[in-house]
């Protein structure tokens, strides 16, 4: 059976979880949480890389015992210590802790203290009242968990588009290996690169005698067939991914993508658009009529009403039928567009390379550059520099670039916004280095105001380049704080520095809108990694997509200048 990052990040993060309530030694706690942490955020995919290699790179936290341990899930599938916590657990009480405000921790005392083990019991608790008497609670945080009961029984599951690339892009090689099978791609809010997905719609064109379908229903990860026919088969992951295949005609594999990929109000849009001429579209083609006119590509359905192919990225609804009306369609950002990237951690703080195996790793992707981005002192988790440790980094980055080829590594700091909108470094260090990258890491409660002004603050620093993760979010960790951005925008605009989108899976922060809004007030965004190991530059393919989402072209994303076009644009800055 196929295993991903995210199934063996899953699995540490349970564990976890469950030692917590056990009331377990934190420190063996930190550790699985460690560990899921490594592996959701690995670049590679760990069966490939022990498949390869033989053996995992070395990953801070990750110990003999860990190690073993992942190679039992890749092996197996399983987890022998997991399932012997199943065992010392109620089975139904993991459930629980997907209830938003729901930690361990408070799950621990509601299964101690009220006996709670189910979602049922803990909405029976709820309503009766009971929760509110436990210390640490109280009335409040007792509604507040009522309202997020019933918003959890209400929402359908979504999966992170970094996870939901684990299984799709698996699956489309198992699928490609099926006889017959020509073509195989994904759809959806996949395709157009959504930050999270509710399921998976795959499309596959095939000889006629192919046994595709027969094929996809053998997968190892399907945990449950919803349906089998020769065009359509849907089924359930072990995962809880949905996954629809649908076989379609050559004649109809345009349309057909069209339909499946939507958005559905996008679809509708261009379907007023096809009645107004007289015209049917469906997932079958493009009719006048009895008679298909249209439909073996998707640039021959938007032909037929008068418009040029618009990228899936685009495709919601906000304006672009009428921007491509118009012939205004924006040539969106690829990945090769990228000459560097702005922002990246090293062993000095929470990284786990040294600047030499990033600067290479950099290389590999074609980049001219690279910033070295390290935490300051504020972040003690991260381990942040002090101006110390910074100067000493400054030196040995000046010595390295004397020896590396094809490559230059720039020197930064993502320092830290203190809530006062100061920065954690003197002016004295900062002098001193290429780009200062501005990040929120506290205080993320702030009033809008409070919030906005201290941003505010310190973007008019004179040492400011670029503010990291602008909103602060974590996908369905973390809202982003609340914040004026279009405030924001603009006095970036004023100042001359510039905006981040950090491409980390977990963020894609700026969001899209966001992004669409820069473009319009002429601020340049830069689109980084935030690599804290040398595979995470992978992760830039997905904040391309957000980009894309964004309209961003080339022309609006500050790293995709050469080092000698964006070193002045630096110092502007400064």
């Amino acid at each position: 059976m196929p295993i991903h990052n995210a199934d063996i990040a899953a699995i540490f993060e349970e564990i976890a979880d469950l030692l917590e309530i056990q009331d377990a030694n934190p420190f063996r706690v930190r550790a699985y949480r460690n560990a899921a942490r490594a592996m959701g955020e690995l670049g590679r995919d760990v069966k490939s890389l022990l498949e390869h290699d033989g053996k995992l790179p070395k990953l801070p936290g990750i110990g003999t015992d860990l190690d073993a341990k992942i190679h039992e899930i890749v092996e197996t599938g399983k987890c022998a210590l997991l399932e012997r916590l199943h065992k010392e657990l109620p089975p139904a009480i993991t459930e629980l802790l997907k209830i938003p405000g729901l930690g361990p921790k408070r799950v621990k005392a509601l299964y101690h203290d009220l006996d709670v083990q189910t979602l049922e019991q803990l909405l029976r608790a709820a309503r009766d009242g009971r929760i509110r008497a436990l210390h640490g609670f109280g009335e409040k945080t007792e509604r507040n968990i009522l309202d997020a009961i019933e918003s959890h029984i209400n929402q359908a599951r979504r999966f992170k588009l970094v996870v939901a690339a684990q299984y799709a892009d698996t699956l489309i090689t198992y699928l490609g290996k099926a006889s017959g099978v020509k073509r195989v791609v994904v759809a959806g809010s996949f395709r157009r690169m959504r930050e999270t997905v509710g399921d998976l719609d795959i499309l596959v064109t095939a000889d006629a005698d192919s046994k595709v379908m027969d094929h996809f229903t053998a997968y190892d990860e399907i945990a449950e067939i919803l349906s089998h026919g020769p065009t359509r088969s849907s089924v359930v992951l072990k995962s809880g991914l949905q996954v629809d295949v649908r076989v379609v005609n050559e004649e109809s594999y345009g349309s057909a993508l069209h339909y499946f990929t939507g958005s559905k109000s996008h679809n509708i849009a261009v379907r007023k658009l096809a009645l107004a001429r007289g015209l049917k579209i469906n997932e079958y083609g493009v009719f006048k009529g009895q008679t298909r006119i249209a439909g073996e590509t998707e640039e021959s359905v938007y032909h037929t009403v008068g418009l040029p192919y618009i990228p899936p990225e685009l495709r919601e609804d906000r304006g672009e039928l009428e921007i491509a009306r118009a012939g205004h369609l924006p040539h969106l950002i690829e990945l090769a567009d990228l000459k560097g990237d702005l922002h990246a951690h090293t062993k000095a703080t929470d990284g786990r390379n040294t600047l030499k195996e990033m600067a290479l790793a950099a290389k590999a992707m074609g980049f001219e550059y690279l910033a070295i981005t390290e935490h300051s002192r504020h972040l003690t988790v991260a381990h942040g520099l002090d101006p110390q440790r910074l100067v000493k980094q400054i030196d040995e980055i000046d010595r390295l670039n004397e020896e590396l080829q094809g490559v230059t590594l720039l020197k930064g700091i993502e320092v830290d916004i203190l809530e006062d909108g100061s920065l954690d470094l003197p002016d004295s260090v900062l002098a001193r280095l290429d780009l200062v990258v501005g990040a929120v890491h506290s205080q993320f409660a702030l009033s809008r105001t409070k919030q906005t002004e201290r941003i505010l603050r310190a973007m008019a620093h004179p040492y400011f380049t670029i503010l990291a993760h602008p909103t602060g979010r974590l996908i369905d960790q973390r809202e982003p704080y609340d914040v004026d951005m279009l405030r924001i925008i603009r006095e970036a605009k004023k100042r001359g520095c510039y905006l981040e989108l950090n491409a980390h899976p977990e963020r894609l922060d700026l969001l899209d809108t966001q992004c669409q809004m820069a473009k319009e007030e002429g601020v340049l965004v830069s689109i980084n990694s935030d690599a804290h190991n040398t595979l995470d530059f992978s992760n830039l393919r997905f904040g391309i997509g957000q980009a894309r989402r964004g309209w961003l072209e080339k022309q609006d994303v500050l790293n995709t200048r050469t080092l000698k076009a964006l070193l002045p644009l630096l110092k502007a800055t400064m």
